[in-house]
């Protein structure tokens, strides 16, 4: 399998002749591969700010959305590795590769892990009318009416999509995935009652939940979440070793310098312990989280495993 070269993508700038001496001496770009305004660009515009103080040098955020990420994550990949160009890629990164058939890069080999950055559990929410408080209840309801529970996402190949996928095969339930352009009708559907149950972001779910328009069943996380200490995860309510949380990384072209990997990591990585910026992440829903370019590596290699195995299973596809 052409993905087993972990030694090579971990420090893929060992043999690079860039010198790293003099860096930062120009101003750094981070591309954010999906629109303004999303959950992705905001993430940048709280880190860039601070880092651009660390390093002393301008960041600038370049947005290049398209193809679910796609469009943006070429531009990265054909940039030159000397650190002025690194990007900010969501969890779909790992699950790309099994989504399409074919990708103007390779989502391992192509790119240089940096740190990972943040992570956001969802938030699996059911309409009221559906007689379950708990996951276990979930399940036993979904075992006795296979089919009949519906579960609704932002579309095909979609985060809410996978999740429920996973859901389903660690469960051995059957449910129907209903399909729509956006998060947002997607909750909005749900909210009316035309669809039983959504994994959905805990910033958009949990408004509704308090207003009792929505009963929130579980976490996706490993961990509860510091924002919802109460609320139990998947895995501790009914389903052992779930776990469907988001999360947000940096990586850079592959070929990076060593030196330079490890200032930025180390730069970023300062930035995140900030109060501040830990405040705001806190206030998009997502949590701050860093982890060394090997560790970060891992993360890649295992979410890419994962959801390769969960998508064959699942029969899912974009076309």
């Amino acid at each position: 399998m052409r993905y087993i070269v972990v030694a090579a993508i971990i420090f893929p700038g060992w043999h690079a002749p860039v010198s790293a001496q003099a860096y930062p001496s120009k101003p750094v770009r981070i591309i954010s591969p999906f629109a303004p305004g999303g959950g992705n660009d905001t993430i940048c515009r709280i880190i860039a700010p601070r880092l651009g103080e660390n390093l002393k040098q301008q960041v600038i955020i370049d947005s290049r959305p398209g193809a679910n990420g796609i469009v943006g994550t070429e531009v990265a990949a054909r940039s030159a590795p000397d650190g002025y160009t690194i990007i900010l890629i969501p969890s779909g990164h790992a699950v790309n590769v099994s989504l399409y058939k074919k990708l103007p890069y390779d989502s391992i080999t192509d790119f240089t892990p940096i740190t990972l950055v943040a992570t956001s559990p969802l938030i699996l929410v059911m309409h009221p009318t559906v007689p379950v408080k708990n996951v276990k209840e979930l399940i036993a309801f979904a075992k006795a009416r296979p089919g009949q529970l519906t579960y609704s996402s932002a579309g095909v190949g979609a985060s809410a999509h996978l999740a429920g996928a996973l859901f389903e095969t660690m469960t051995g339930t059957k449910m129907v995935h209903v399909p729509y352009k956006g998060s947002a009708l997607a909750l909005t559907d749900l909210i009316g009652g035309q669809v039983s149950l959504s994994f959905s972001t805990s910033a958009s779910a949990m408004p509704h939940v308090r207003s009792g328009r929505l009963r929130a069943l579980a976490g996706t996380g490993a961990a509860r979440s510091p924002a919802l200490p109460d609320l139990p995860t998947v895995a501790e309510s009914g389903a052992p070793g779930y776990e469907a949380s988001l999360w947000y990384g940096f990586v850079g072209p592959a070929r990076m310098p060593a030196e330079i990997v490890q200032r930025l990591n180390s730069e970023i990585v300062a930035v995140l312990k900030l109060p501040e910026v830990r405040d705001r992440l806190a206030n998009e829903g997502v949590e701050a989280r860093s982890t060394t370019p090997e560790e970060f590596a891992k993360l890649l290699m295992s979410d890419l495993k994962r959801w390769a195995n969960v998508i064959a299973r699942a029969g899912v596809r974009v076309e």
